[in-house]
């Protein structure tokens, strides 16, 4: 089995998703009391969301670079971030190791495009929605993004950072987000892609009208796949 490297803490809230995914997944593939072989590096949230704001991204990418190449040396055979928004620099933190990095944009348009989809509606931070790292991403996949008006951005965004990333799940918020899911399913989302790796917090299948497309579970589900290809010879 091979060793994942978690950059994670962005938020830790979402990590722990990711360590669970990730363990129960081996589990479920082996019995008993098997569990992943993990290597975590948790950032200061604050430090990063400080350089978002700042829109110093030089600075957030040197950050996770830095701690990307502490999981190497530890022994780490794969890389995830564990976060949607930082995959705006995942080319650079790629470049600082030589270990491959999962992409969670690739792993999430491979999950879309098997269920013979290529529109679907994009919930995120504010940095994800707007900016075109992952709109373009998407269409190198064959896959064309619709996102939320801007006034709903913004209560997209505010529940992510003030809320969830918090461990704070209201049933206001869900609501809120239920409207602007169903306004994307309207305007034409075949599906609709959880990308903030809190969301799953707040909404699951059951609260959209459309298949959802969980980038957490997606992202680790496909890491423990790498991991384990020599595992099952």
């Amino acid at each position: 089995m091979k060793t994942i490297g978690l950059l994670g803490g962005m938020s830790w809230e979402s990590t722990a998703l990711y360590y669970k995914h990730i363990n129960e997944l081996v589990r479920d593939e082996f019995g008993g009391l098997h569990s992943a072989n993990v290597l975590l590096y948790s950032v200061n949230f604050e430090e990063i969301a400080a350089c978002q704001r700042a829109g110093d991204w030089a600075k957030a990418a040197s950050i996770l670079s830095e701690a990307a190449r502490s999981l190497q040396a530890g022994g780490a055979d794969l890389l995830l971030i564990c976060t949607n928004t930082m995959h705006k620099i995942a080319d650079e933190v790629q470049a600082a190791v030589s270990i491959p990095l999962l992409n969670i944009i690739d792993v999430t348009a491979e999950a879309i495009r098997a269920q013979g989809m290529s529109k679907v509606g994009l919930l995120g931070t504010n940095y994800t929605m707007s900016m075109p790292f992952y709109r373009e991403r998407m269409a190198e996949n064959g896959i064309e993004l619709l996102v939320p008006e801007e006034e709903q951005k913004s209560v997209v965004n505010a529940v992510i950072f003030d809320e969830l990333c918090q461990g704070v799940v209201k049933d206001t918020s869900r609501e809120q987000y239920q409207a602007i899911m169903n306004d994307l399913t309207e305007r034409g989302a075949q599906g609709l892609i959880l990308g903030c790796t809190e969301i799953t917090l707040l909404v699951q299948d059951q609260h959209a009208r459309v298949p959802l497309f969980d980038s957490t579970y997606l992202h680790a589900k496909r890491a423990v796949e790498l991991a384990l290809e020599k595992a099952r010879v």
